[in-house]
């Protein structure tokens, strides 16, 4: 009897340091495919300099209305930004996609205070608007800035997905973007012949819109011709009325800058269209003077707001003949 209690023992006792083993083994031992993202450290070149960034950041306050449409085609929600320069406080567009995100003042103006509250781990904004406040903004967080805006779209959306570290998805993004172009230019066929205006009308001024800004780089991607006046590789220049045959064209678009209320400057686009100059251009008499939404156009600068204006150029092409 006492010989089998010895056996009971001793069995007991090794199945006891098996299960002992096994269970150290798995607590020491990871899979291969097992990555510790917030161990992998990147150094991202950008504006003003470098920045370290310690594996994906979670917590982004973003500083242009550029940047914002960055992140949302990235599907990230940043936990604050600057408002948009039209509407309450979001674009038509983005503010679906914009609830309980924190307002940080605007471009110009962003509140430090109030970013450094959010304790965000990455802080994106660009070079031409925040310059002066970078040494403050990067010592509340890691920050990367863009050069500029307007027609560098492309370039700041992947400078911003590589400090995302989101460069696969931003690829993927970049895709879809390439591939609308691509077959609206293709449906667009010959019209794109046709020579495209642009400006822009303020409160008593008026802005050619040449090819290096938002809505020029689209268009020019699509294959469109501009006005001889127009095919400048520069932003825009302020014209007076009697430069206005500098607006010709086979078909203009235009927008106003109204915000928050003001009405001034619909007020100088019927004052320029409706006078005697005005009248006389082409694209007022075949009636192919247009006013399109200046957030789509121009202020917001981003991936979502070009593929929107892609397809308004498509649906209001579908409707002109050569």
């Amino acid at each position: 009897m006492v010989s089998i209690k010895k056996k009971l023992a001793v069995t007991l006792l090794t199945a006891m340091s098996l299960l002992a083993a096994a269970c150290g083994n798995q607590q020491t031992v990871q899979p291969a495919d097992v990555k510790k993202d917030e161990a992998v450290v990147r150094t991202i070149q950008h504006a003003m300099g470098e920045t370290t960034i310690t594996g994906t950041p979670q917590r982004i306050v973003v500083l242009t209305n550029q940047g914002t449409e960055s992140l949302l085609a990235l599907g990230i929600k940043p936990v604050a930004a600057v408002k948009s320069w039209i509407g309450d406080p979001w674009f038509d567009h983005i503010k679906d996609q914009m609830t309980d995100v924190q307002v940080v003042g605007d471009e110009t103006q962003p509140n430090l205070e109030l970013i450094a509250s959010m304790k965000p781990d990455l802080i994106l904004g660009t070079k031409v608007r925040q310059e002066k406040v970078y040494p403050q903004l990067s010592q509340i967080a890691p920050t990367v800035f863009t050069e500029n805006l307007g027609d560098s779209m492309i370039d700041n959306f992947k400078l911003y997905a590589q400090a995302l570290n989101k460069e696969t998805e931003g690829m993927a993004v970049l895709d879809s973007y390439d591939q609308a172009v691509a077959q609206t230019k293709a449906a667009l066929g010959n019209k794109t012949s046709m020579r495209v205006s642009l400006a822009r009308f303020q409160a008593g001024k008026v802005r050619v819109y040449y090819k290096n800004n938002f809505a020029g780089v689209v268009l020019d991607q699509l294959g469109f011709a501009r006005p001889e006046a127009q095919n400048k590789n520069e932003f825009s220049a302020d014209i007076t009325k009697e430069q206005i045959t500098v607006l010709d064209g086979d078909v203009f678009f235009y927008f106003t800058s109204d915000r928050d209320g003001e009405t001034g400057a619909s007020k100088t686009a019927d004052e320029w269209l409706n006078s005697p100059l005005g009248q006389n251009l082409s694209v007022v008499k075949n009636q192919r003077a247009f006013l399109v939404d200046e957030p789509i156009w121009n202020t917001s600068g981003g991936i979502i707001a070009a593929k929107l204006l892609i397809e308004d150029i498509k649906t209001r092409f579908d409707k002109l003949s050569l």
